[in-house]
């Protein structure tokens, strides 16, 4: 087995530097952008969720954690 095949790279490396070749790191992106669209996807329901629950819109919800929260 070549010893290169075994070589460490850090998830946290998203590029080598504006000036090379390849700055970007487009597979470590692609999986943050993956990431972040799988939050947005579960915070857009939790939204959809608590109007049901609680009869009000967005801004009818923060005034209620509001007076909750102040009272």
């Amino acid at each position: 087995m070549d010893k290169d095949q075994f070589r460490y790279e850090p998830l946290e490396k998203f590029g080598e530097g504006l000036t090379t070749s390849r700055p970007w790191n487009t597979k470590a992106l692609a999986s943050v952008e993956l990431l972040n669209g799988r939050v947005a996807m579960l915070g857009f329901l939790a939204a959809i969720l608590g109007e049901w629950l609680t009869g009000q819109g967005m801004v009818g919800q923060l005034g209620l954690w509001l007076r909750w929260y102040l009272g």
